[in-house]
């Protein structure tokens, strides 16, 4: 398994290996005992998954609240998004900077988005699936999120029409809301 850091501190980008022949691939895409060896020890609690059935469809950007955060291994088996996450720790250098990467079942990278972070994508292809490790129960008091595509943010997202909930479309931007995560909770 390939670890690697990304620009912003604490994003990692996992490539498990898979090894395939003619009957197809067999692939170890999550071990405790490898992630720890690169700093990743959430203990995950529920597994996560959706489908989006249309290209342009966004889901996010999404975070919960102290303390109900999470971190989140996200990856994809069908199809592909652009995934995007801000860093939202206060006190962090990189405070309200994105990254963006593509996932894709054919790259079949992961993500890992350490707590104090929102996350969200744009579905690439049709039938989007994505699987994500959370270490942390959904809570609905806790749940929250920032404007897709709040131009403060700077997210080239290459969509011209895109697919939202009501949620999603009337989340605030990032200088409506107060830090969600302060120096020291993350």
């Amino acid at each position: 398994m390939k670890v690697e850091p990304l620009r912003l501190p604490g994003l990692l980008l996992v490539e498990p290996a898979r090894h395939g022949d003619a009957r197809g691939f067999f692939s170890e895409v999550w071990s405790r005992r490898a992630l720890a060896a690169h700093g990743i020890t959430a203990d995950f609690v529920q597994d996560n998954h959706s489908l989006s059935r249309e290209v342009g469809v966004v889901r996010g950007l999404h975070f919960q609240r102290p303390p109900s955060a999470q971190g989140k291994l996200v990856r994809v088996v069908r199809g592909a998004i652009l995934d995007v996450v801000v860093d939202l720790r206060q006190g962090s250098p990189t405070y309200g900077e994105s990254e963006v990467i593509e996932l894709s079942a054919a790259n079949w990278r992961q993500l890992w988005v350490p707590r104090g972070f929102a996350h969200g994508f744009a579905t690439l292809e049709p039938d989007t699936e994505v699987l994500y490790k959370v270490d942390a129960y959904y809570d609905r008091e806790a749940d929250a999120g920032i404007l897709w595509n709040d131009p403060a943010l700077g997210i080239d997202w290459p969509l011209t029409d895109p697919i939202l909930s009501e949620k999603d479309r009337g989340a605030p931007r990032l200088a409506e809301i107060d830090p969600p995560f302060p120096a020291g909770s993350w």
